[in-house]
């Protein structure tokens, strides 16, 4: 390593060059990554919805519908006028009313209750509107225009749309307000002016290149869009801090340049210990079968590997070139010394220990009997257009989802069965089916082609199902099991389904699986790095246990106040919040360990010690990602990316408090088995060590 660390050092201007001429052309290329919204696009090739999608497309061309307009008021010359509007916005494939089912030759009083209600109800005509995906960012403003102010919209290509415009204002107003609060927080645990400007610089230059090089992915989450960076800064923090520190004390005793050498030998084990327990959390969520968290885990994980390259590869040059502006720039320590909270952790850790211990089987309960929300119906609350106009519509039509189910064509007598008994089902309100159809009496071919076209292909009969459920509920839920037996029995697999509940169904099915997978792979991973490093059994065990039961309490929290969760921010958070504050308990175990085993403390002096050594460490990276976690949950609008954001903040303060408070009475209590269970080099401290100690 040391041929390394001299090339870094030599060559640190074209280095540097390198650095920012990469961070250029990245700043250009993150302009060019595409974002997609729709949560839909994750489910897994294989999914049942997915293989349905694509063969309806196949056979009828178009998707299914993924948008509704209601207009107030209007009568049917009115709703005629509107819908030969909404068919001329460029953009829009098809538009069905009333008229797309049934000629309109009598009053409309006199149609079936349950087709009229779907499409006109106490003087509103609702639509249902398919979009073209790749339109709809210039299809739906232009509808808003069309219907104005009084009027409604609702679906996924509303909510995508919606979500594609403010997100990008979103992380502007966050990413700002998390730069200027890191300024602060370096500020405070620094004792140089110019030092936060140089690890914003390094930070900086990281997230720029990981924006950048998302392009590799050809597309990225809406998730990773609104979370990934500030999730990188906050993380990955520490990493050119350490590095300063280091090269600062080594500066008391040689030149800058060999200060620097011996800074990069004893800064970079810790930093890469630091970095890797990271990771571990964020490829976990790449081994989720639902693909958004395999697009944040990949983006993050690479985001901390560029992190790191960044601090140990362009940060040495940099502070090479400003440590003579840090050196002019002291200023005075602005943070206290911790000796008397540590004397407070002594008397206190014990109990809290015991109550710990015992709230772990409660939390662990509480975390998984949450009410989990699974689709991204309810994305938006009220307060917003999208949100006000769903419940509006709700409020008028009830709940209206359509199902499309795709039946061989042919054997009319069977479809005949079919249909009957999906009629006998209280949650559909109207089946429309060709055999239904021709079964009025009616000529197939005098019927109107919009109709024709959308009931039959050259291979399959399609049955539209207007179900008067909401896209997602447990009642959702079972119903569309008990369809798939019905589709199953008199077309076992030979029948395709879709449709939003059927949607949220599968991704339902898929997340939840994905569970135990996600949950082991980090678990597992983390353990087996901690037992690597530490050589012992018992303290992986209870530094895990420490984080773990953090996380399940976070989650419990949710459980008292009665808040949903969305599963896919609990599978990510769960990741996250052991990957981000590992090493707070890494941390403060490694230097219990060095100061009970060098400075011969007792274990409660250990603990004062250890917490006076360590607390500015934890509790600066801790504050940064739980502020900017928090700053996720203010500002953005998508409930899913707001929880993410409340989740992590919380747990990160979960966190905190029980590396701080609880793992002390573990490490007193099982302090025999730790320390003697380890022959230590006191020189070994500095390469061990998985954060800064400041």
């Amino acid at each position: 390593m040391d041929r390394f660390y001299g090339w870094v050092i030599r060559y640190r201007i074209v280095i540097m060059t390198a650095f920012v001429a990469a961070a250029a052309v990245c700043a250009v290329l993150a302009t060019k990554v595409y974002v997609d919204y729709d949560i839909m696009n994750y489910l897994p090739p294989d999914s049942p919805s997915t293989t349905s999608l694509k063969v309806m497309t196949e056979e009828f061309g178009e998707n299914i519908p993924n948008c509704r307009v209601v207009i107030r008021d209007a009568d049917r010359k009115t709703a005629l006028e509107y819908k030969r509007k909404l068919e001329a916005v460029d953009g829009v494939v098809a538009v069905t009313w009333l008229d797309s089912m049934i000629p309109l030759n009598m009053p409309l009083d006199m149609y079936p209750d349950s087709l009229r209600e779907t499409y006109y109800k106490d003087g509103n005509a609702a639509f249902l509107l398919t979009v073209d995906a790749e339109k709809q960012i210039q299809t739906i403003p232009e509808i808003y225009d069309l219907i104005g102010e009084d009027n409604m919209m609702s679906g996924n290509a509303v909510m995508t749309v919606v979500a594609t415009i403010n997100t990008v204002k979103e992380v502007l107003i966050i990413t700002l307000i998390s730069v200027v609060f890191l300024f602060f927080i370096l500020i405070i645990t620094t004792t140089s002016w110019v030092e936060p400007v140089v690890v914003m610089i390094g930070l900086g230059i990281a997230v720029v290149l990981n924006a950048g090089t998302n392009l590799i992915f050809g597309k990225i989450s809406f998730v990773t869009n609104s979370s990934g960076m500030i999730l990188q800064m906050a993380v990955a923090l520490d990493y050119s801090v350490f590095l300063i520190h280091r090269f600062n004390e080594c500066r008391q005793h040689a030149e800058a340049e060999e200060a620097m050498k011996e800074a990069l030998k004893l800064s970079t084990s810790s930093i890469l210990s630091s970095g890797l327990t990271t990771v571990i959390g964020f490829i976990a969520l790449a081994t989720m079968r639902f693909l958004i968290g395999a697009d944040l885990g990949l983006a993050l994980s690479k985001g901390v590997a560029i992190s790191l390259f960044t601090s140990l590869v362009f940060m040495p040059g940099l502070i090479l070139y400003t440590y003579k502006w840090m050196e002019k720039t002291r200023h005075r320590k602005f943070v206290p010394s911790f000796e008397k909270l540590g004397k407070l952790v002594c008397r206190v850790t014990l109990p809290l220990m015991i109550v710990f211990v015992i709230a772990i089987v409660p939390s662990f309960l509480g975390s998984i009997n949450n009410n989990y929300l699974y689709g991204s119906s309810k994305i938006y609350g009220t307060d917003t257009r999208c949100g006000s106009d769903s419940e509006k519509i709700l409020e008028i039509f009830g709940y209206n989802d359509s199902y499309v189910i795709m039946v061989p064509r042919g054997d009319n007598g069977n479809e005949h069965a079919f249909v009957r008994e999906l009629k006998k089902f209280p949650e559909i309100k109207s089946v429309i089916a060709p055999v239904d159809v021709i079964g009025e009496a009616l000529p197939f071919e005098a019927l109107p082609d919009a109709l024709t076209s959308q009931l039959q292909s050259d291979e399959y009969d399609r049955l539209v199902l207007s179900v008067a459920l909401p896209v997602e509920s447990e009642e959702t839920f079972a119903f569309v099991q008990n369809v798939y037996d019905t589709a199953e029995k008199y077309y076992p697999g030979e029948y395709y389904m879709v449709g939003q509940g059927v949607n949220v169904y599968d991704l339902k099915n898929v997340i939840t699986s994905d569970n135990i997978t996600v949950n082991l792979v980090a678990i597992l991973s983390v353990f087996i790095v901690l037992l690597l490093t530490m050589r012992n059994l018992l303290l992986p065990f209870i530094l895990v246990l420490t984080i773990e039961t953090a996380i399940w309490f976070n989650m419990s929290i949710s459980v008292i106040t009665g808040t949903p969760l969305f599963y896919m921010a609990y599978l990510i958070v769960s990741s996250v919040q052991l990957g981000a504050t590992v090493d707070y308990a890494i941390l403060f175990t490694q230097r219990y360990r060095e100061n009970r085993l060098t400075l011969g403390l007792y274990p409660k002096d250990c603990v004062v010690q250890t917490i006076s050594d360590t607390a500015v460490s934890i509790l600066t990276s801790a504050t940064a990602v739980s502020v900017m976690g928090f700053l996720l949950g203010i500002f953005s609008s998508q409930r899913i990316i707001a929880q993410i954001g409340m989740l992590l903040g919380r747990g990160t303060l979960c966190s905190l408090f029980a590396v701080l408070f609880i793992l002390p009475g573990f490490l007193m209590t099982f302090d025999r088995f730790i320390v003697h269970s380890f022959s230590f080099r006191r020189r070994q401290y500095d390469s061990e060590n998985s954060m800064t100690d400041r």
